[in-house]
């Protein structure tokens, strides 16, 4: 079976890791905390970094930085994994939804103003899939509304808005290392800011608050949102080859283009011309009427095949758990529900090989014809 994602394992992780057993240094203190925070900050072109638990402590970790609290809003793309709504649930804030673009999947810049309100506090435009959302009018919006940017940088590390580093754009930039991320420490996370008063308050809240006077004098309420040496020494050793797999990135997107693009009813993922796009997972779309079959048919005959996929993610206006919770009642969001209706992602993990991608395009090309 050909996994969605299967990662690469960096030449010096055996070699940092054995260093944090032999010295003992293993729980949330030592070097390599240090080094890849430092060396992550610089990679995004950034000031400073803290380390966390994962991506959805690094985003909730950011709105706590903010003081998001009660009674605040914030703005969210309704088409985003989960951990971006349930970060702003955990602050007692409230989501707002907004419909995403057809082509990028992003966050709808032109829709995010009518849904601004007097508690409005921030926006967190998610760059979904590896592809960077539309900034500019985002952050022209935050500044006539006095707003926060944050932004849900998860699945982009090297990606790029108009040649600056995605995640650097906003106040704070947040990022993941679950095992399928360009960047993995296993699990883990990052927030990345050039203010320091927002890297100081991060520093303290993720450990416990701990009084900078005082150990074990807590002055306010805090998290254990501590990474581990040994995560940061996998940490540090993957951005050590994180332009290899760059590449490894753009040469499988291009694989797929050559193989895939004149199939007709195959939507591929595109590039925008302000983007430099990591496409973390190749995503595509099946219209059912001119391919021959819907997407989740498509997904039967590829495991069929040995070819895993995966489901895009459903949209939060649809998730049950908000529903408990009475939010976005009868609200529609007609991309959002087209898109993942028809999306999945085909095979893109970083140890995909050129012949699994011939396997792959094989197989789509095979169905295709069957179908004829």
């Amino acid at each position: 079976m050909i996994p969605v994602n299967q990662p690469l394992i960096a030449k010096n992780a055996s070699k940092y890791v054995l260093d944090c057993l032999k010295t003992g240094w293993i729980s949330s203190a030592g070097s390599y905390i240090d080094k890849f925070e430092k060396q992550f900050a610089d990679f995004c072109g950034c000031k400073f970094a803290v380390t966390c638990t994962n991506g959805t402590a690094a985003i909730h970790l950011a709105l706590e930085t903010l003081n998001i609290k009660e009674d605040n809003e914030v703005i969210i793309p309704t088409f985003t994994m989960i951990a971006t709504a349930f970060a702003v649930i955990y602050t007692g804030a409230k989501p707002v939804l907004v419909d995403c673009e057809l082509d990028t999947y992003n966050i709808n810049p032109d829709l995010i103003e009518k849904k601004i309100t007097a508690k409005t506090k921030a926006i967190i435009p998610v760059h979904l899939y590896g592809h960077p959302a539309n900034m500019d009018p985002i952050l022209k919006l935050a500044k006539k509304h006095h707003l926060f940017i944050i932004e849900d940088a998860a699945e982009i590390h090297g990606g790029k808005y108009k040649n600056k580093p995605a995640g650097s754009l906003g106040d704070v930039g947040c990022f993941s290392f679950y095992a399928n991320k360009i960047v993995t420490t296993g699990e883990g996370g990052m927030i990345v800011t050039n203010n320091k008063k927002i890297y100081e308050k991060a520093k303290r809240i993720k450990d416990l608050c701990h009084s900078p006077k005082k150990r074990f004098w807590h002055t306010d309420v805090g998290y254990n949102y501590r990474m581990t040496n040994l995560q940061a020494a996998l940490g540090l050793a993957q951005l050590e080859e994180v332009n290899k797999y760059l590449k490894i990135k753009r040469w499988m997107a291009k694989k797929y283009q050559e193989g895939l693009g004149n199939i007709k009813g195959l939507v591929l993922p595109g590039e925008k011309d302000y983007a430099f796009s990591v496409f973390w997972m190749y995503a595509v779309l099946i219209k059912e009427k001119e391919f021959g079959i819907n997407a989740q048919q498509l997904r039967k005959r590829l495991y069929q095949e040995g070819i895993d996929t995966r489901d895009f993610f459903i949209p939060m206006h649809k998730q049950p758990v908000f529903r408990k919770m009475r939010l976005f009642k009868k609200e529609k969001y007609s991309v959002a529900d087209y898109i993942y209706k028809r999306g999945f992602y085909l095979p893109s993990g970083l140890a995909l090989t050129d012949a699994q991608i011939n396997q792959v395009i094989q197989a789509i090309k095979k169905i295709k014809k069957s179908l004829s």
